[in-house]
């Protein structure tokens, strides 16, 4: 018996623990931005313990090109690139997460009248090569007269560029360390909408918006408002990384909203669970459509309101054809009824002092009715039923009955 109880003990437990559903571990890509390393180490680990989903961040802090290489080689499952980054065969988008800022800039006092002036023989820091940041610089570049010999790069933001062009979160602290610094506009907010240069960088790239940072959001650096243009930060995975995982991870992200939300309000207060997703630069993952379309209703029940209908409408068609089909019949039994009157009315009409004549007259009148009869059966006024048969009975017995008092006067 002790053994009997310590081996279901065991088989209990063992159940209960293949039951628990096991949690996934993704492997995501450490952004190189500081700014976004320190975002996407937030949202790590708010991620809790009971989640399905469990995240670990890679060693190497990869610029968005390499993370995308991580992703279609294998070597990770996610990672935070920008919806501004040349579409991939074999990335899929799981949810924009934030935007970013294009943020142009100097350093100290430098006089320059067009940004072909400000940018040559400078040193310049657009990020880490295959940033967003850096493809846009080098995409204006390639555009203007300027040539790879007007200016050098800079690899590090602390090694104090004369220039900086970068997507980053608004972020006041971080700026605040450069006491000196003066943001560039595109323009000015009343441009917007009237076929300024800044429609025109949206027309061409939709992924971008015309974006204007506040008069004082970053103290001195800002004393009027700043034109420029914004782009989301995307969460992005392996195309072939499995439905439920995705959906899974999309859940999760959408439910930790408002504790990002506490942490980086001017972040994370856009996200929400009902997001548009439409100008992905890449594909949707299936797992995401999944989500999005959670709330939405099956086909059972988009249609049920048009089978509701069809089903009335089937249901009054054949309750119509079934009173037209009794209305029929009662039409053909209501005309050998009227058969039937005729004879009783002949026979009732004969007497014990009937003569001859009379009794002749009266049978030659049921042969005319039972000839009539048979070419309204012939024409199918008259069914081949049991009344009919009735009324044949009937007639022939009538016909019997005057023979046999013919016979008997004889």
């Amino acid at each position: 018996m002790r053994n009997f109880l310590s081996t279901f003990i065991c088989f209990a437990i063992a159940v209960t623990t293949g039951c628990e559903k096991s949690q996934t571990v993704l492997q995501f890509v450490t952004p190189q931005s500081p700014v976004d390393s320190e975002i996407v180490r937030d949202v790590v680990e708010l991620i809790g313990h009971d989640s399905a989903i469990s995240i670990s961040l890679t060693d190497a802090s990869l610029a968005e090109a390499a993370a995308l290489d991580a992703l279609t080689s294998g070597q990770a499952d996610i990672a935070l690139v920008s919806n501004n980054m040349p579409y991939r065969p074999g990335i899929s988008t799981v949810m924009p997460l934030y935007p970013t800022v294009l943020h142009i800039g100097y350093f100290g006092d430098r006089e320059f009248e067009s940004s072909t002036e400000l940018i040559r023989g400078a040193k310049i820091f657009a990020g880490p090569e295959g940033s967003a940041s850096r493809m846009m610089f080098e995409r204006f570049t390639s555009r203007s007269d300027l040539s790879p010999a007007d200016f050098t790069y800079v690899e590090d933001a602390d090694d104090r560029p004369d220039v900086f062009v970068v997507f980053a979160p608004i972020s006041p602290d971080r700026l605040a360390l450069y006491p000196d610094i003066r943001l560039v506009s595109s323009g000015s907010p009343e441009d917007i909408g009237k076929g300024s240069a800044i429609d025109a960088a949206t027309l061409m790239n939709p992924q971008l918006e015309a974006f204007v940072i506040p008069v004082g959001t970053y103290g001195a650096a800002t004393p009027t408002p700043i034109l420029t243009v914004a782009v989301d930060m995307l969460l992005v995975a392996r195309s072939d990384l499995s439905e439920s995982v995705v959906y899974d991870l999309v859940r999760e992200l959408s439910r930790l909203r408002p504790a990002l939300a506490s942490r980086r309000p001017g972040l994370f207060q856009r996200l929400s669970d009902d997001f548009n997703a439409g100008n992905s630069t890449f594909v949707l993952h299936p797992g995401l459509i999944a989500y999005l379309d959670r709330n939405e209703p099956t086909i059972y029940e988009r249609y049920s309101g048009v089978a509701e209908v069809v089903v009335t409408i089937i249901v009054a068609l054949g309750s119509a054809i079934f009173a037209a089909v009794r209305i029929y019949h009662m039409r053909r039994k209501n005309r050998i009824d009227a058969f039937y009157t005729d004879v009783i009315a002949i026979r009732s009409a004969l007497g014990d002092s009937s003569s001859d004549d009379d009794r002749t007259a009266a049978a030659r009148k049921i042969r005319d009715l039972q000839n009539t009869a048979f070419e309204m059966l012939i024409d199918e006024k008259l069914s081949a039923d049991e009344s009919f048969r009735i009324f044949l009975s009937l007639s022939n017995d009538a016909l019997r009955d005057l023979e046999a008092i013919a016979g008997g006067n004889a």
